[in-house]
């Protein structure tokens, strides 16, 4: 009973805490259009972001009734706790574990009219930016688009085990870029599309959008 009481505790600290460092900052979002288009065509997304920027993205698209997909270890529990309370759908499972429940989960979701799902294409534990074969598989199979996502702070900690994870500062500013839809055929080779999605976010990376203070749609 402590001990479930300390959890939610800490999650609810958490919680809070990072909603103060996350409405605080000011932010520039470019492409919202990019997949807003899609959904109101009844098409599926799967969203992608690099693992490393996955706190902006979680807080940016709270509100919006998305899946997402986390791993099952320590960390990613209270990851996933804490998106919960702002409004996520949690899957549960990675390459190490339970990878085959969230992928047919994640295939089911994806299968819907408006299926949305939100994955950080290079976790829970890397390589760094090496997408795995999950997220490609799956937009092959489901024809679902994928969104490529860029993240840039000006104010942020980062903290480094196989990647660098980046929690923003408060009363900074944040600028998020939603990419060109990428589709890809169920024969389409998997090196091929893996180079494709890594080189779309390198691409958004380039546009240095945070050189900007104009918010377009």
């Amino acid at each position: 009973m402590a001990n479930s009481f300390k959890a939610a505790l800490k999650v609810s600290l958490a919680s809070g805490l990072l909603k103060l460092f996350y409405w605080t900052n000011s932010w520039v979002v470019h492409g919202r259009s990019n997949y807003q288009d899609l959904l109101s065509k009844g098409h599926s997304i799967i969203f992608c972001a690099w693992h490393g920027q996955l706190l902006s993205i979680t807080f940016d698209l709270a509100k919006e009734n998305f899946h997402a997909i986390a791993g099952t270890h320590k960390d990613a529990e209270l990851i996933s706790q804490i998106a919960t309370r702002w409004g996520w759908s949690m899957l549960r499972g990675s390459s190490k574990e339970k990878g085959d429940v969230a992928y047919k989960d994640m295939l089911r979701i994806l299968r819907k009219r408006n299926g949305a799902v939100f994955i950080t294409p290079d976790g829970p534990t890397g390589p760094a930016r090496i997408p795995k074969p999950g997220v490609i598989r799956a937009a092959q199979v489901t024809g679902a688009a994928i969104i490529p996502i860029s993240v840039h702070s000006t104010r942020r900690w980062g903290f480094t085990n196989w990647d660098t994870f980046f929690v923003e500062k408060p009363f900074g500013k944040i600028f998020v870029e939603y990419g060109t839809p990428l589709f890809f055929k169920k024969d389409d080779d998997f090196d091929a599309c893996s180079k494709m999605l890594i080189n779309s976010i390198e691409k958004l990376e380039r546009n240095k959008l945070y050189d900007t203070n104009k918010e377009t749609p």
